[in-house]
């Protein structure tokens, strides 16, 4: 889990208490934390960042999901709640994904949320060491309705067997749907 995040594990309580006492007081990154409603206990965090009020644009980054949250409905969740904070409350018109470029898994989560591949800012950045490739990834304003009914769609109980196991993806859902749009449009 910590090979892509910008810090190192934690040796001593202390220092993971004065990362979080930081956390919690930065105004960019915003971090928000993962709450199991069930259990009541924290399974990971989240940030909304690089805020751009003038140009309407913000990236969520600084994920780390627990194994508890992670390939779960509510980590899928987690990240819809900030993608309406984005949109729908706040009036963004973008809204960017930035991980390492070797970092499959979240290339795989941002394609699977929504988020359109755009391209390789090569050498973007330097950490622990090396000199990392950023794979750039967004939905714009004109997306979101699709993406957000896809959501609303995927997260119904109605999409889920008494096991909690999904009857159709996000992708299958979102394709589903841009399909009806041109039609609907032309109505």
């Amino acid at each position: 889990m910590w090979t892509y995040l910008l810090a190192e594990p934690f040796t001593q309580l202390s220092e993971l208490g004065a990362y979080l006492d930081r956390a919690a007081a930065s105004l960019d990154p915003i971090h928000y934390t993962v709450v199991d409603m069930e259990t009541q206990r924290a399974v990971g965090t989240m940030a909304l960042m690089r805020i751009d009020p003038v140009n309407g644009v913000m990236e969520v980054g600084h994920i780390t999901y627990s194994p508890l949250l992670q390939r779960t409905r509510a980590a899928t969740e987690a990240q819809y709640l900030l993608m309406k904070l984005a949109f729908d409350t706040l009036g963004y018109r973008r809204y960017e994904w930035k991980c390492d470029s070797l970092n499959v898994p979240s290339r795989n989560a941002a394609a699977r949320f929504g988020f359109s591949f755009e391209g390789i800012f090569r050498q973007a950045t330097v950490y622990k060491g090396r000199s990392r490739d950023t794979a750039w990834f967004s939905i714009v304003d004109r997306e979101w309705l699709v993406v957000k009914a896809a959501f609303d769609t995927w997260l119904s109980s109605e999409n889920f067997d008494s096991q909690g196991q999904q009857a159709l993806s996000l992708a299958r859902i979102r394709s589903d749907l841009m399909k009806k749009i041109p039609s609907e449009m032309a109505a």
